[in-house]
């Protein structure tokens, strides 16, 4: 069954004038005439047989009926607008945006981002940081990379590494922890990450310790800092293998203990679904997992 649509163009006159709440600011917007705004207003509500907005002189304002269709437009014209992006080509649309875990572009993408530029010095790579999770296709994301156990519904998601706990501190606050049996756990400062406050208490439980009582504490809301502080001496953190490895590898960190707790959690990187048609995203997807699958295989030669 064929939909039911109003003209297009009276959408996106609707859609800027509700949201600017303006004719006059919706027509400079669009590149039209107040007078354009206006009628293509009226030729919208005579479509629809509703009144979308309330007029008082040169004011305007959007009626009950106006402010519920607007949610409806705004996402319709978005998908379109997002689709059109995705689906056109040209010299000016050689990027790609990806929405990526913090930790994971400080200590992971970040440090390899020349090795895709060298590769494909044409496309531009747009990072986004937020933790707010991407929707595909509204928020205009090509890509995402996203830690937790995943798949996500109504994505192609691909696992690009699974996490381990491990306790991390700097050579010399380690150092200072050294008892008659090796690292005295009562004496030292634990470092936490709100947002996974149960690292410690699943580290301690996952292999076999028990956690000493009246410990200190000091609690950062990112990894970032939290590793910070542990290699300024101020603690212990619970650090996540593979990401600690620039940390581990160039001494600034150490283990606090040769006890691996893997965990369920990982990174994934998510892609819209269907079949990817942009030639600078399918460029980035196999960059991204031939760096991993080249750690994967470095990794256990080394073993």
């Amino acid at each position: 069954m064929a939909l039911r649509l109003p003209p297009l163009a009276t959408l996106r006159i609707f859609e800027a004038a509700a949201r600017l709440q303006s004719f006059k600011l919706a027509a400079s917007e669009i590149g039209l005439t107040p007078s354009a705004v206006s009628h293509g207003i009226d030729t919208l509500e005579k479509w629809l047989e509703v009144r979308l907005f309330d007029r008082a002189g040169r004011t305007v304002t959007l009626t009950e009926i106006g402010r519920q269709y607007l949610p409806y437009v705004a996402e319709g014209l978005s998908m379109i607008g997002v689709g059109t992006e995705r689906v056109a080509s040209g010299p000016h649309r050689k990027r790609v945006s990806v929405s990526v875990a913090p930790t994971f572009a400080m200590e992971w993408l970040v440090p390899r981002l020349a090795r895709f530029n060298a590769l494909h010095p044409d496309i531009a790579v747009l990072i986004d940081t937020s933790h707010r999770q991407a929707l595909f296709p509204l928020d205009g994301v090509d890509l995402a990379i996203r830690m937790g156990k995943g798949p996500w519904p109504n994505t192609n998601s691909q696992l690009l590494m699974r996490e381990s706990l491990v306790p991390v501190a700097s050579p010399a606050y380690l150092a200072g922890l050294g008892g008659a049996s090796g690292l005295d756990w009562a004496k030292a400062k634990f470092i936490h990450v709100s947002s996974v406050e149960n690292d410690w208490s699943s580290w301690f439980s996952g292999v076999g310790l028990e956690a000493p009582d009246g410990a200190s504490h000091l609690h950062f809301d990112t990894v970032h800092l939290a590793l910070d502080a542990a290699a300024e001496g101020l603690g212990i953190a619970i650090g996540r293998l593979p990401l600690l490895d620039k940390h581990l590898h160039s001494g600034r960190l150490v283990r606090a203990s040769d006890r691996v707790l893997p965990i369920e959690t990982g990174y994934w990187l998510a892609a819209p679904p269907g079949d990817e048609t942009r030639r600078e995203i399918r460029a980035f997807q196999r960059w991204v997992l031939s760096e991993i699958s080249g750690e994967t295989r470095r990794s256990q030669a080394a073993e």
